[in-house]
This record gives C-alpha cells, structure tokens and sequence, in this order.
C-alpha cells in the first residue's frame, strides 16, 4: 500500500466510515445493485455491520388500520419495480408481531396467526414464482376475494403487470376473463375504485418531492456519517470529496437550496409521466455523494473511503462534483439510459443548454471588468467545485492558448470543465437573480412558470399569473390558426373550410375569450389526481360544450416557445399533434354550439342564396380581428 493511500486509514489501518461508504455505494447504478432489493438488505447490512437506510413507509399506517378493522377480504401491495412493495410487507410483518428471522428464512410465502383468529398470508414477492407455482397463492386469493372465505388475510406484493397477467393466465385456464382481472385493471390504469374484498395499496402512486427528500435525508443524514469525524481525509485542509458531497446534499451551506432544485427536476420529470420509484432515486443519491467522472481511479464510478487519498493526491477533487453526479454525467452513456431516473435528469439537458449572460460569466468572467464581481460571488466563492486550479488553467488555455492547442483537443477538456460550471450554476444560482436564469440552463425554459401555476392553483387563493396565462393564450391561438398572432385575450377556433390537413386556417368557426367569463371561455384549473393543470375552453353553457386539454411540463412549454417565436413543428412533433387532437375536438364542439344556436333564416338570404363566413385578419401588430364576409352563389 502507497503512504497517500495510508494517509486516510484510522483505526485499524481501515478509514472509519469505510464499511458504510462500501454499502451505501453499493446502492448506486452499479451493474451489481442487488442491494435495492429488500431480500437483500438484511445479508447486506449484517455482513457491513451498520445500520440500514431506513425509508418512510407511507402507507404502513393505512395498512396496519385496514388489517385491524377486520374488513373481510384480503390485501393487495401493487407498484412497479423498486416502489418498496417488498419493504412495505417486511414492515407490515413486523407491525403485526411478525419474527424478523421468520422473515429472513428462506420461502416467499409467510404465515402469522392474527389476534381476531384469522391467519394473514403474507406472499413476499409474486415474481419470484414461475409458471404454475403461483396458483395455490393465487388460489387463497381468490378463496379470500371471490369466495367469501373469511378464514385467511392473504397480503400480495406483486408489479402490476405481473398480477394482471397471472389473472390472465388463470382466466384463460378458467375459460373465460378472470372477473378480477379487469376492475384491477382499471384501479391501475384509471384510479378506478378496488375490487369488492380486495384492498389495493398501489405505491406507485406515493412517489413526490417528498420521498427525494426523505431519500436524501436518509442517504446524507445517516448516523454513520459521525465515523467520518475521526477520519485523518478530511484532516486539516484536507478536503474528502465524500463528506463534501453529503454535506452538500444535506444542505449544509445552502440552506436546502440543492435539494429543493433537484426536487423540482424530478417534481417535472413525474409530471411528464414518467414514474421515479424510490429504488432510482436511492441510486441517484448515492451517485450524486461517491459519483466519480474517472474509472481509472474510481472503480465503475464510483468512489470509496479507499479511493480518496489518492484522488486528493493527483488533485482531481473537482471530478467528483456533486452537481455533475445529479445528471450522470459521471456514468457512461449507456449506464445513463440504462436507469430511467439518470435517463429523466440527463432529457434536461443541464450543461449541454446554456445562455449567453451564463457563458460569458464562465468564459470570460475572471478577465471581464463588468463581470469579475459576479465571478467572484458566482464562481470563485466555491473553490471545491467552482474556480478550482484545474479550471482556471483549462480556462486560460482556451483563452490564450495557440490555435493548435485550442484545435487538436486542448479545448475538449475546457468543454467538458464548462458543462459541469452549468450544471453546477442551475443549482447554487440566487433565485433572485434578475441576470442569470437557472431554468434557462435546460431545455425547459419554462418550467419555472409551470411549477408557478400549480403552487397557485393549489393555494385557491390567487389567479394565475396575467402574463403566464397570456402566453398560453397567444401560443394556443398560434397553433390553432397557424399564424403569427399576438391575441392574448381571445381564442380562435379557426379551420381551413375544407379537408385538407392544411395547418393554416384562416376561418374562424368560434371565438371566445381567454380568460373565464360568465361560465365561458379558457380556465386554467389543476387535476387532483395528477397534480398537473390542465386548460378548460367552455363554449357555451352545459358540460357537453366544454373542452379539456392536460397540460403536462413539455406541453406547457411547447406553447410557450410557439408564443415566444419557435415554429410548432420544430420542438416537438408529438405535442404539435396533440394540439391538433385538441383542436380538432374543439372544432367539433364549435360546430354543436353553432347548428343548436342559429336560426333557419340566417343560413339563407331569401331568393338570393348567400352564407356568411368568418375570416381571420391580421392587423399590422399582428393582433388578430375576425372580419365577416358574405359569400353569394351565383345567379
């Protein structure tokens, strides 16, 4: 062993947090992380010999409240894989007296007689039978479910896709649709009410900004962090790049400002649909704490208490950036989109987007007499992670370097040293910066606002911003006509008067305001459900004239960006089309309001066969004015 590497073992010749750093990495996106699997975590802590990461289990009190009600029927703990379902049943296990041995021992089927004199059946994991093994599971269930037998409690935990095939299958042996099969589908699918007899606990859905914070907490704030006090790497000025890391992301120094800016990322990564379980964001906070960006020195990425001394050696600290570790950008590509959590971050594109105002802090910020103050407040306060020796001197190199060096790769390495300064800007910028957007260092430039409406629409107290709501309006008008108008207050319903796909449409089939009034219009309301907004254009009185449209983060912004110049088909063809599906329903729906409204007389002109029809003009503002024009046949 090297004296750098002996520099930082204590006791023992063995650093004192050795043995959790060990575990705790082993959560991490390893091509090995058995350890996210329950049925693994005892094995694992009792051969570390320190305490787990103990999570929040949010529906236990629900459970132990149902099992103690003694409501007939059974139990179902649903998710997708790594929401906890196992975790959930080990802890409900206990709750109810279970033997934590009883638990560990080998068999995926546990038993515990219950005080009320039923015997609860605790199936640990419905993927860990194969083909026919699962039926006597599945058969108490029915007994339980179906058959009114009041003997047994069977508790399930299984995927959703799993159960809903095993009932498939059972079905189809059966001879018909399994009669579970299809309300289990629905509770899934549609938040649909449970089968009568059967209670779901569906965890999938309990996945929020909260559980990141409880899973940072946990992860950071672990009592065996203590151990890292008596450690000779983080001695003197030495700095340890682990222990800065989970400070860091305990919120030492910023007040909680790191965290709350990656709960917002993950708060729209969900909001877009996509599903986060608790297993991802353990890898991902275990990542952003021992994530290294060189495998030679950190084996798979990711360091240990054994790496450090040498890391600090060769003064490579600033690899091993917290902020950079959020996005994966220390993982290898296809390590990234092989975890959906690391694929969610790195779609925001924080170090690839940036804005002028922040590239030329970056670049140019040291030597700029307009910006040194911002450099130094923004940049150099941070000698860790910010204005480090390596780089200032990639940074000098880039600027004053031959143009041979600049070339033949003396720039790549700038390059890379700039997108991790972006990605640690979008997480310690001022909120109340005026000259530096943190969002506008994502490709959701926008998602500031978005979070906006949803906080107002939760409160019930204010209306959504005037301006927010304007640029929906004018980019919703922009879409629906295809022209460049800059109408804020009312919305066109314009078609092309033909069936032609012509995304051009310069007849305006209904016009309503932007904003509710008297029952009619465009409202911004929030779903309950989602938790996301969703815009409401009433046409006329009556729900049967009213028209729904969600709107997810990448939706709101594509609207946002047609308001603000962007041509539709150049950001996303998929929410291009999606706004045409809406805009078709509102088409029809216009149609319905307009043959219930309009008298026989006004169609035709008497002898002289005539028909009005609406055009949309555009006045040299671009301010849109409807302007009718009659059409006569031809005599």
């Amino acid at each position: 062993m090297t004296n750098a590497s002996a520099q930082g073992q204590g006791d023992g010749g063995v650093p004192p947090a050795y043995a959790w750093v060990r575990l705790l990495r082993s959560y991490g996106p390893t091509p090995q992380n058995l350890i996210l699997f329950d049925e693994y975590v005892a094995a694992a802590v009792s051969r570390a010999k320190v305490e787990p990461i103990k999570l929040a289990t949010p529906m236990l009190e629900a459970m132990v409240a149902h099992i103690e009600s003694r409501v007939p029927g059974s139990m179902l703990i649903a998710g997708t894989a790594g929401d906890g379902k196992t975790y959930h049943c080990r802890a409900l296990w206990t709750r109810l007296g279970g033997d934590a041995k009883a638990w560990a021992a080998k068999g995926n089927v546990k038993e515990l007689p219950l005080a009320d004199g039923r015997l609860a059946v605790f199936v640990k994991d419905l993927s860990e039978f194969e083909g026919e093994s699962s039926d006597l599971s599945m058969q108490r269930l029915e007994k339980s479910v179906l058959g009114g037998d009041d003997s047994e409690v069977v508790i399930l935990a299984a995927n959703h896709g799993q159960v809903l095939d095993r009932l498939r299958i059972l079905g189809k042996r059966q001879g018909g649709r399994h009669p579970l099969r299809t309300p289990l589908q629905e509770c899934f699918v549609q938040a649909g009410p449970a089968p009568d007899r059967l209670a779901v606990f569906d965890l999938s859905r309990t996945t929020t900004r909260k559980t990141l914070e409880e899973v940072a907490k946990a992860v950071a704030g672990h009592p065996q962090w203590n151990n890292c006090s008596r450690c000779s790497l983080k001695a003197g000025d030495k700095v340890c790049p682990i222990d800065e890391n989970r400070r860091r992301l305990l919120g030492e120094g910023d007040g909680g400002q790191l965290a709350g800016r990656l709960g917002d990322l993950v708060e729209i990564a969900c909001l877009n649909g996509l599903h986060l379980p608790v297993r991802d964001l353990l890898a991902l906070c275990a990542n952003m704490v021992l994530g290294y960006s060189d495998a030679k020195e950190a084996k798979e990425n990711l360091m240990t208490c054994a790496d450090v001394a040498q890391i600090q050696e060769a003064g490579h600290i600033d690899k091993a950036s917290i902020y950079a570790n959020a996005f994966g950008a220390n993982l290898p590509k296809r390590r990234v989109f092989d975890g959906p959590v690391f694929k969610a971050m790195a779609s925001f594109g924080v170090g690839e987007e940036t804005s002028n105002a922040a590239d030329g802090l970056l670049v140019y910020g040291k030597d700029d007499a307009r910006l040194q103050s911002d450099f130094a407040r923004l940049v150099a306060s941070d000698p860790v992670y910010g204005a480090t020796a390596n780089y200032l001197k990639a940074q000098h190199n880039y600027l004053e370097g031959h143009e041979g060096a600049r070339v033949d790769g003396g720039a790549a390495e700038f390059m890379e040293m700039l997108a991790d300064q972006r990605r640690r800007l979008y997480f310690t910028l001022p909120s109340d910066d005026p000259s530096y957007a943190r969002w506008s260092m994502t490709v959701y430039r926008f998602a500031g606002d978005y979070l906006g409406i949803i906080d107002t629409l939760k409160e019930k107290k204010t209306q959504v911003s005037e301006a927010v709501r304007a640029r929906i309006a004018k980019g919703l008008n922009r879409v629906l006509t295809g022209l460049l108008l800059e109408n804020a207050d009312r919305i066109f319903i314009a078609s092309s008067g033909g069936f032609t796909q012509s995304r051009v449409s310069v007849l305006c089939d209904h016009e309503t305001t932007a904003r509710r009034q008297q029952g009619l219009g465009m409202a911004i309301k929030l779903y309950e459900l989602t938790g996301r907004p969703y815009l409401e254009v009433q046409l006329a009185a009556g729900a049967a004239n009213r028209v729904e449209f969600d709107l997810t983060p990448i939706r709101h912004e594509f609207l946002a960006r047609v308001a603000e110049g962007a041509l539709p088909a150049s950001f996303s063809n998929e929410c291009l089309e999606d706004l045409l599906a809406f805009k078709a329903k509102l088409l029809r729906k216009a149609e319905n309001v307009r043959r219930n409204g309009v008298a026989d007389d006004d169609e035709v002109g008497g002898q002289d066969s005539a028909m009005t029809l609406d055009f949309i003009d555009i006045e040299p503002g671009g301010r849109g004015l409807v302007r009718p024009v009659t059409v006569r046949a031809p005599a």
